[in-house]
């Protein structure tokens, strides 16, 4: 049977009373059908829809977004335990390496065929959990699938989900499991590790091992077409339980040389200068997570269009990643002569005397004597003595 997990949904909504549930799976199902040139059918569908009272009628929007009016609320704070958004194509580019994106689109067309993988005996479960070092596109990728599967993103907030009262955390997962049933979307558990952490270590207490039960059983009760997706920066944390219960499991690396550049050069647009010393940015880039060189790239183009210039200036581009650099290995920099120390220190070739001098507006001879008093060697630079440039 075709569109199975739609008219089940459809079913599931008729059962428990839930109208909002059943028009939304409605909606969708006429939308499935238009798509795979049923027309006629699918106008049926919604001219029943049309028919159902206002307040039903709307519920169908779901497909497409959901309202804020009842989105769960943690029962001690009353603050909302979930956040939606609806990321759209456009808005969210992705990079990935080769065999990471291959695994990526294997999971997005699991998801697109369950039926048909489920006729043949060959569906998996729509959970997938990433994971990796921060800032290596995993919130990026929950986006991304949403806006390819055309649903909200529901992401969970684990600040307001986790309660200090006995019993509540159990309740609040519970009340975000059964909205997201409610409609088509991708269930975004974000900092996983807060949920599904290991039990048994020291730290223990029975309230940790009550939830990630919990948590395990919602997972189980999910139908096996919602989409659940979880991210952790801390894989070596989490309960094998919990990694048992997820079908496909992808490593967010950090990017390599090729996808460096891809990343710089998708971010930089337009604004990248013509003779950029590529080759030298993804050496120095070694190391850097997609998010660094993001923030770099941005800072580098509003310096930009606050000079009211059309490009990067490539120096400026270099002291951005630089000075990033070091605030990743906690060096203090509170004063212009330390970060013009730091940077001849970490590339005396990218950043000459003169170029120090154009970059911080100050002369060539005070750039001299900064860099003479930070260095170790007094008069000398890395025990090379400093020529005065004319």
């Amino acid at each position: 049977m075709d569109h199975l997990s739609e008219v089940l949904k459809i079913l599931d909504g008729a059962l428990r009373a839930n109208a909002s549930m059943a028009s939304n799976y409605a909606g969708l199902l006429a939308d499935k059908l238009e798509q795979s040139g049923d027309r006629q059918q699918a106008r049926q569908i919604r001219e029943r829809l049309a028919r159902a009272p206002v307040g039903l009628a709307t519920a169908q929007d779901g497909a497409r977004g959901i309202s804020l009016d009842n989105l769960p609320v943690d029962g001690e704070s009353r603050l909302h335990t979930v956040d939606v958004s609806q990321p759209t194509t456009e808005t969210v580019p992705l990079v990935l390496p080769s065999a990471i994106e291959a695994r990526v689109h294997e999971f997005l067309d699991s998801v697109r065929h369950h039926d048909a993988l489920f006729r043949a005996g060959a569906s998996l479960a729509n959970r997938l959990l990433v994971h990796g070092p921060p800032g290596t596109g995993k919130t990026q990728l929950a986006r991304w699938l949403a806006a390819q599967l055309e649903v909200p993103l529901l992401t969970v907030r684990c600040d307001t989900l986790v309660s200090s009262l006995l019993g509540q955390t159990s309740r609040n997962l519970r009340r975000v499991f059964e909205y997201a049933e409610q409609r088509p979307c991708v269930l975004f558990l974000d900092e996983f590790d807060a949920l599904g952490s290991a039990r048994g270590n020291e730290r223990d207490v029975g309230e940790l091992q009550r939830v990630v039960i919990a948590l395990l059983q919602n997972i189980d009760a999910m139908p096996d077409s919602t989409v659940l997706l979880a991210s952790t920066n801390h894989d070596q944390l989490l309960d094998a339980a919990v990694w048992r219960r997820f079908s496909f499991r992808i490593p967010m690396p950090m990017p390599d040389a090729v996808m460096r550049e891809h990343l710089w050069r998708q971010f930089l647009g337009s604004y990248a200068p013509k003779d950029l010393r590529m080759t030298t940015l993804v050496a120095r880039s070694d190391g850097l997570s997609g998010a660094v060189i993001e923030q770099v790239s941005l800072d580098a183009k509003r310096s930009a269009v606050l000079a009211g210039l059309t490009q990067v200036d490539e120096d400026e581009l270099f002291r951005r990643l630089g000075l990033a650099i070091a605030l990743m290995e906690s060096v203090p920099l509170s004063t212009r002569e330390a970060e013009i120390t730091w940077l001849r220190r970490w590339d005396q070739k990218i950043f000459s005397l003169r170029t120090l001098a154009k970059l911080y507006k100050i002369s060539l001879r005070h750039v001299t004597n900064i860099t003479q008093e930070g260095s170790p060697n007094g008069n000398k630079e890395d025990g090379k003595p400093v020529i005065e440039p004319e």
